[in-house]
């Protein structure tokens, strides 16, 4: 079955928590040795008492992530990953996950 495959070897890695203060930058970084060629970064953002929320997917390089006033940058080859919030305000604060999948 292709989606037990792809979910046995979708290994993700993300810090625990961080911390910043209003208006300071952060990077939120993901870990992903084992994509491959087709996979995509997604990055979801789930607010206190919501639904997951989708930011972006990227594949490698960077673009801008509007609703978060953000960049979502990818490696080239494709092992690492960083959501970067420029500005972030108190209605940021939430939990952030990155996932890969096509």
């Amino acid at each position: 079955f292709s989606m037990a495959v792809a979910v046995a070897r979708a290994q993700v890695h993300q810090e625990p928590s961080l911390e910043t203060t209003e208006g300071t930058g952060i990077n939120i970084s993901c870990s992903h040795p084992k994509k491959q060629r087709g996979d995509y970064i997604h990055f979801y953002r789930q607010l206190p008492g919501q639904s997951p929320e989708f930011l972006a997917l990227a594949a490698r390089g960077s673009k801008d992530v509007r609703n978060v006033a953000g960049q979502l940058w990818v490696s080239e080859d494709g092992s690492s990953s960083a959501l970067r919030l420029g500005w972030p305000r108190r209605g940021d604060a939430a939990v952030y996950y990155c996932a890969l999948g096509p």
